[in-house]
């Protein structure tokens, strides 16, 4: 057998021997902390190539003083191993407390913070650098949605109460009527019969606001696109809308700059349209004006309704659009029955469109601009 061979296999049968050892130290940490594990596995490899060095010391004959040295040499280095090794199973093991404190906060969604500050340590490793940031866009993502839902949740009370009371009043009012009628003692039975025909009416026109928006939040509207000339559809809105708007003594005016086709569901787009007009008209105070434009800007057809409601409180604003906002009095529906779903509508009809809608104060009123892709 050649000395090579021969310094080979002392040198697997030392280091072979600690790796057992060191194995088996491992498999009864396991279970324990990774900065215990991690120390003994550095440990065990330093272990291992001092155990081969010092076998093989012996089968080259070296003198007492020179194995001395080896010696102490393999004591050197297995300390300042030992505490080398220490501090890296120390990083990492605050590496991994920090990843486990940013993932209960994740799990706590109860009380899941987007604005607090979550503390962070440099992590030991890229691996962990990356599943760090991957924590904290995943906590981003879900103090959002918490948001969203709370935000939800809100309109939803504010929805129920307001449709409760929208719905109490006209049906106290068409019992009271109708127990009046089948008594006899209606003083004028004809004007009794039109305001509970008016009142049913009002609570159908309620009663289809909230499924048209229960359809659009569970995103099942169907829409039948089809080319519409929008210049047609002002033209059709300022005709629905003028005897309301004479009635309320509103100006009602409208032009179009140019004929802008858009691909659109007809019947939607009306009701958007007819919404926004009715609205502007219902919170400008007599002798005002609204006033109805359409203009065609890089590719997109703009239709903007201008009213005379006085504006929007600009902490109001990002609320417009909101299930149930009605916003300060001047812009409450009151006896008009609504119960702020129709901007909510709107908005709705637009977004299915792939459209964009916003709202500003122009000093004396407001103006909405609904913005859609224009056909070529």
């Amino acid at each position: 057998m050649s000395d090579r061979v021969e310094i080979v296999l002392i040198a697997l049968g030392w280091s072979g021997a600690v790796a057992i050892a060191g194995a088996g130290l491992l498999r009864a940490l396991r279970g324990r902390s990774v900065r215990a594990s991690l120390l003994a596995l550095c440990l065990t490899t330093v272990a291992a190539v001092i155990a081969a060095t010092i076998g093989t010391a012996h089968a080259m004959f070296l003198s007492d003083h020179d194995f001395e040295v080896l010696l102490l040499v393999s004591v050197v280095v297995a300390v300042l191993m030992a505490g080398v090794s220490g501090l890296l199973a120390h990083n990492l093991a605050e590496s991994s407390r920090a990843l486990t404190e940013q993932t209960r906060a994740i799990g706590d969604i109860a009380t899941l913070d987007l604005s607090a500050e979550t503390p962070h340590r440099a992590p030991a490793s890229a691996e962990l650098a990356a599943l760090s940031r991957e924590l904290d866009a995943a906590r981003t993502r879900l103090a959002e949605s918490r948001a969203r839902e709370q935000a939800l949740e809100t309109a939803r009370r504010e929805l129920v109460a307001w449709v409760s009371h929208d719905l109490r009043s006209p049906l106290a009012g068409i019992r009271a009527m109708a127990e009046a009628l089948e008594d006899g003692v209606a003083e004028d039975p004809d004007r009794y019969r039109k305001q509970i025909r008016m009142d049913v009416d009002r609570l159908a026109g309620l009663v289809d606001d909230l499924f048209e928006l229960s359809v659009i939040q569970a995103g099942a509207l169907k829409l039948s696109l089809e080319k519409i000339s929008l210049s047609d559809l002002v033209s059709d809105t300022l005709a629905g809308a003028d005897a309301l708007a004479r009635e309320r003594g509103i100006a009602l005016r409208g032009h179009a700059l140019t004929d802008v086709a858009v691909r659109a569901d007809s019947r939607e787009l009306s009701r958007l349209m007819s919404n926004l007009v009715v609205n502007a008209i219902r919170h400008t105070p007599a002798d005002g004006a609204v006033e109805i434009s359409l203009v065609e800007r890089d590719g997109r057809a703009t239709i903007a309704v201008t009213d005379g409601c006085g504006g929007i409180p600009e902490e109001d604003l990002p609320r417009v659009f909101d299930v149930a906002w009605r916003g300060n009095n001047a812009r409450t529906p009151g006896a008009d029955g609504g119960a702020g779903l129709g901007l909510a509508i709107v908005r709705g009809i637009v977004e299915a469109h792939a459209g964009e809608i916003t709202v500003a104060n122009t000093g004396s009123g407001c103006r909405f601009e609904v913005s859609l892709p224009a056909l070529a």
